[in-house]
């Protein structure tokens, strides 16, 4: 950041809380939408909203497939977490695989120029 003098000191003031404001508008999008997205769910309640049995989900946790937590006795899901790991677990399209290869083939042309 460049010196500045007392005449610019309202310019800068402006400016710094157009930035603050910026960034509170930055984590207000980090926020879940849905007050009930960081909700927790018991093993019945997850079963349910996966949509699975409760076995198969005991199965997962078992294999340590699934985010859980289990403070004691009892497992407890987060229903964000739930989502986000529906999320990474999907599958590839062949066109997004294509896609991929095509640039890792750039990047290994570029490389192979470069040496």
């Amino acid at each position: 950041m460049e010196p500045f003098s007392f005449d610019k000191l309202p310019e800068v003031v402006r400016r710094l809380f157009e930035k603050v404001e910026h960034i509170e508008e930055m984590l207000q999008e980090l926020q879940p939408k849905d007050p009930q997205e960081n909700e927790l769910l018991t093993i019945q309640e997850a079963a349910e909203f996966l949509k699975v049995t409760v076995a198969a989900l005991y199965t997962k946790v078992s294999r340590q497939e699934i985010p859980v937590s289990k403070p004691g006795k009892r497992l407890y899901f987060n229903k964000s977490d739930l989502k986000k790991w529906i999320i990474a677990s999907k599958k590839k399209t062949v066109m997004e695989i294509r896609k991929e290869g095509e640039e890792r083939m750039k990047m290994l042309n570029k490389h192979k120029n470069f040496i």
